[in-house]
């Protein structure tokens, strides 16, 4: 837990920081006009395997958030079921999201486990959550219905 603990203050400036720089709201890690993904396409993670930028010209509306993909085809299939393939915790680092903090989730650290993208903040911190990922999804679960509605600021000062 000390580990835990050390890693999460190490970040928590840094953190502090982007979060207030990209969190268009509560719920969903976005930029400041309200871009989320930082413009990847969801659905390529998918059917691609792999964060492809998205087109600016080819974008949809979700959960407050604009969302960009790569095809025509990508938007329709987003469109159709968003739930599928929004990241998991608004996009917010799911190691955080388990320790009850909202980080900034870095969409070229991610990985699809029971297809449901996950997102985290740093190589160091996805390593972490690599090593014990079904206790730390079911722990950011509980922890994201109490932090769904507060910002990442507020949750760094409790």
């Amino acid at each position: 837990m000390n580990f835990i603990k050390a890693a999460l203050s190490g970040i928590a400036l840094s953190a502090t920081i982007a979060s207030s720089v990209f969190a268009a709201g509560n719920d969903v890690n976005a930029t400041p006009t309200g871009l989320a993904l930082q413009g990847y396409d969801p659905v390529a993670y998918f059917t691609d395997g792999e964060p492809t930028k998205g087109d600016w010209n080819i974008s949809s509306e979700y959960n407050g958030a604009t969302y960009r993909f790569a095809t025509e085809a990508h938007k329709a299939t987003f469109e159709a079921d968003p739930e599928a393939y929004a990241p998991a915790y608004g996009g917010y680092c799911a190691f955080g999201t388990a320790m009850g903090f909202k980080f900034d989730g870095d969409p070229t650290l991610w990985k699809i486990v029971d297809d449901t993208l996950y997102l985290n903040l740093s190589p160091a911190v996805q390593e972490r959550w690599s090593e014990d990922i079904p206790n730390l999804i079911e722990a950011a679960d509980t922890n994201w219905t109490d932090i769904v509605d507060k910002s990442p600021e507020e949750l760094q000062t409790q």
